[in-house]
């Protein structure tokens, strides 16, 4: 028995069974590659879900997260610290709009924060109903789950105590109809990752703004995924040239240390008086000092750059095989749309051929690598993307 096969065995005697069996037990990383257990190496072209900004074992983070701890590593939010001052100065610099910022430990817990600004909305004008999208996702908790428009994961745990209407995504004249002077508040992802990585069409989003200002509703936008680079922007919204009423941050913005943050414009942040909301870790010190870690290194090191050039260059190189029928997003998030339903076996071969990579739905495979990847190790992925294609649906008279 490998060693890896010993930990998985621990692990399913250890851990509740709600993840099922991972298939890699990863003992280290450098860069844009993983170590498991048993010594082998993987390209991590999922970067923990669109987390691992910078990669595994990036000095910028190392030194900032090391440093902090042997410093202060916790205040409460009895107290605070400068860091979590100057990471909220700094979110909002980059937002480019006045507003304020709530610091948590999640994307989760970012929308939970967001739902209490709706729910605070609707009791100040009247308003009780909240709209979301279709095949949405905004997180498990109860809250955040019931905006969550895929009804395999909502479904389960509801009745939920608020009404919550879900409208098709990117249509404009659906999310028209379902706003009257009832819905408090919209909530929609820039792009919704956990379906596929599917954009929102142009102008949707300048759309949804328009709508929720003439109805005096809240546009809540969820850029957990989208956001920090994933689009080749700090914010994915930036692209429609709107102010949203509140913005939820989570996954790339500490580079793999838990953090979440809610961004929200000054009308819509006053609702949260003292005793309306609070976290414990939120504004986590070591967290605080690994986002600013991320968000320099970004901007020294251009990394937007890189990543709209990269994603330019893997598209035009898988889109080169029949077999692809479509890569969707932007720079290095990406959904790619296979010609049959066999994402699931394609990753699994790419494990074995040393890639990390995730099927959300059956003919999509989806890719958040790190920021910090190579050209060389983009077309590497996509060499043994084509090998696995190879070995689970060969083209017509062979390779292309």
């Amino acid at each position: 028995m490998t060693y890896s096969e010993q930990i998985k065995a621990r692990y399913a005697k250890a851990l509740m069974g709600n993840y099922g069996l991972p298939p890699v037990a990863i003992r280290e990383g450098s860069g844009s590659t993983v170590i498991d257990v048993d010594g082998n190496a993987y390209l991590d072209m999922i970067g923990g879900i669109a987390v691992s900004s910078l990669g595994h074992n990036h000095p910028a983070l190392v030194e900032a997260i090391g440093g902090q701890a042997a410093r202060l590593a916790h205040t409460s939010n009895l107290f605070l610290h400068e860091k979590e001052v100057e990471l909220a100065e700094k979110l909002l610099e980059l937002w480019g709009n006045p507003g304020r910022v709530f610091l948590c430990n999640s994307g989760t817990e970012a929308n939970e924060a967001a739902l209490k600004l709706a729910i605070l909305h609707g009791n100040a004008t009247g308003k009780a109903k909240i709209v979301a999208t279709e095949h949405g996702f905004h997180g498990r908790s109860l809250g955040a789950l019931s905006i969550t428009g895929k009804a395999a994961i909502r479904e389960p745990f509801g009745p939920f105590p608020r009404e919550v209407v879900f409208v098709p995504y990117g249509d404009a004249d659906a999310l028209k109809a379902a706003l009257d002077d009832t819905v408090a508040a919209v909530f929609l992802e820039p792009t919704q990752g956990e379906t596929g990585v599917v954009p929102a069409p142009a102008g949707y989003l300048k759309a949804a703004r328009e709508l929720t200002a003439a109805n005096n509703a809240l546009l809540v936008l969820d850029e957990i995924q989208s956001g920090f680079g994933r689009t080749g922007a700090w914010f994915a919204h930036h692209a429609e040239g709107i102010v949203p009423d509140v913005v939820t941050l989570a996954k790339g913005l500490g580079g793999g240390v838990p953090i979440g943050a809610v961004l929200a414009t000054e009308a819509t942040a006053a609702l949260l008086t003292p005793g309306t909301h609070g976290s414990t870790f939120g504004g986590n010190p070591i967290a605080c000092a690994a986002s600013l870690a991320v968000i320099d290194t970004i901007e020294r090191d251009h990394l937007f750059d890189n990543v709209l050039a990269l994603g330019a260059h893997l598209e035009a190189r898988l889109l080169a095989d029949p077999r692809v029928t479509e890569v969707r997003g932007q720079a290095l998030w990406r959904g790619i749309a296979l010609a049959e339903p066999v994402a699931a076996d394609v990753v699994k071969h790419l494990i074995g051929l040393g890639v990390l990579a995730n099927a959300p739905r059956p003919d999509t495979i989806r890719i958040a690598p790190p920021l910090t990847i190579s050209q060389n190790e983009i077309d590497l992925f996509c060499d043994k993307l084509i090998a696995a294609l190879d070995a689970v649906c060969p083209a017509p008279g062979g390779r292309p």
